[in-house]
């Protein structure tokens, strides 16, 4: 292994480290953006019983934001329910703005490591075609020795630089597919708990349904 990445140039440093910080933040997008942990499936049943039975207070209230995403975004409405529809609203969207920022944590540079691998292995490529024709100009094409290095240095950074971009990118887009099916479940919650507060007829909050 040493020596293939030897062969590969100074350019497989790069294209080695890219594959480390992906390879860190796949395992910490895969471990985060876990569905119990962002919208537990009966945290707004909880809530609403609390609600009912007047348990919900200022420490119950921290608590449920450090319990989860949904539930940051949940308190934040309730600290504001009082204030009418409108501004528990507009509190619950400012809250789950900074959730979806920290769901989104990470895959800017994920994407960014997806599309700069591969060229950095065409950069490889590039510098190892240079090598190859400055071997033929100087010792002609009888002396095939004095340029494979090139073709091999040109051949490994472009795999290895597609072997990185490649999953990359599709972990990038899972990820993303996933923030945004969390995205629907986390507004969907809260909207069940503006209408539980504020709908002119009676709503009963259940876990996961809506009655």
């Amino acid at each position: 292994m040493f020596e293939l990445i030897r062969s590969g140039g100074l350019l497989m440093l790069p294209i080695l480290l890219c594959s480390v910080i992906a390879i860190a933040i796949i395992i910490e997008r895969f471990w985060t953006l876990n569905s119990a942990r962002i919208a537990p499936r009966n945290a707004l049943a909880e809530v609403w019983g609390k609600l009912r039975n007047n348990q919900l207070d200022a420490a119950q209230l921290r608590e449920l934001r450090m319990s989860s995403p949904l539930g940051q975004i949940l308190a934040a409405g309730l600290v504001n329910a009082k204030s009418g529809r409108a501004i528990m609203t507009e509190s619950i969207e400012q809250a789950a703005s900074h959730v979806v920022h920290d769901l989104e944590r990470y895959l800017s540079t994920l994407g960014t490591i997806a599309v700069i691998s591969p060229l950095l292995g065409l950069l490889g490529t590039v510098f190892g075609m240079i090598e190859v024709f400055s071997g033929i100009m100087e010792q002609g094409v009888g002396n095939a020795q004095a340029f494979a290095g090139g073709i091999s240095q040109a051949m490994i950074t472009t795999a290895a630089g597609l072997s990185v971009g490649i999953p990359s990118l599709l972990f990038y887009r899972t990820f993303l597919r996933r923030i945004d099916t969390l995205v629907v479940e986390l507004e969907r919650e809260s909207i069940k708990l503006v209408d539980a507060l504020h709908s002119p007829r009676a709503v009963e909050v259940r876990s996961g349904k809506q009655g």
